[in-house]
């Protein structure tokens, strides 16, 4: 193992991944560089990206995990796959972080490191964009970070949509075993209200991300009439839900 690689036994990688396309084994190849064990769930792809792993899995044999699901069902639906059997084998977090090369792998080490010194706590990525932003989604995600503080009365959500982030698994699970959401495009924001519901600590880490440009490789699942027609169902679910909230949470003050 390089030296520059960390293996641990509570905080496994996770990569959800949908026809990425090249940019699936350049992500990976950064991240094993950085950390073990690493695990992609291959989410119903069928573009063949996942062939390219196959050297990969002949290097790094044991700490290295590919998991196949037969038919695309969403990302929040893949991690729930993988943190399922990640837990089965001990496993206590979780860092998760896109397969399409806008996270960088250079920040693996500090998430995992904020983790380990705040095992209670969610750890967000707070994006820091570059050129390369489409503004259009740099001022959509705006409205829907003012929503997800709302609904969390200010928990301390700095980013309801970055994907790079770390979660306890077994917070993580509960909450997904409590809603029948979360399972695409808003898993994130949707996720990251649920667990400050819970009372999970959120510790933010200002990270850069970069949109990779389609003559580059670069692919988006994102269909912006689909997904926020799915966002503004979910915060209108969330709201409505942070009002039924509202009268216990001022019996408790």
């Amino acid at each position: 193992m390089d030296d520059k690689q960390i293996l641990s036994n509570s905080h496994v990688l996770m990569i959800p991944s949908y026809n990425t396309g090249a940019l699936l084994k350049v992500t990976v190849t950064e991240a094993l560089q950085q950390w073990l064990p690493v695990w992609v769930i291959i989410d119903g792809s069928d573009d063949g990206s996942e062939a390219l792993l196959e050297p990969l899995q002949a290097q790094y044999c044991d700490t290295f995990v590919v998991i196949k699901l037969a038919k695309n069902h969403g990302k929040g639906a893949a991690i729930l796959a993988g943190i399922t059997q990640a837990q089965e084998q001990g496993y206590s977090h979780v860092l998760t972080m896109d397969a399409d090369h806008q996270h960088s792998a250079d920040y693996i080490k500090q998430f995992m490191q904020l983790s380990i010194e705040n095992p209670d706590a969610m750890i967000l990525g707070e994006p820091v964009f570059d050129d390369s932003a489409p503004m259009i989604r740099v001022k959509g995600r705006r409205i829907s970070n003012w929503w997800a503080n709302l609904e969390t009365l200010g928990w301390g959500i700095h980013d309801s949509l970055f994907g790079m982030r770390v979660y306890p698994i077994q917070d993580l699970i509960s909450v997904m075993h409590s809603t029948a959401w979360a399972r695409r495009f808003d898993f994130d924001p949707e996720i990251a209200v649920r667990m400050a519901w819970r009372a999970v600590p959120i510790v933010n880490i200002p990270t850069p991300v970069c949109y990779i440009a389609k003559e580059d490789g670069g692919v988006s699942q994102f269909r912006y009439g689909r997904d926020n027609v799915l966002l503004i169902g979910m915060h209108i679910r969330l709201f409505t839900g942070f009002l039924l909230r509202l009268p216990k949470l001022f019996l408790k003050k």
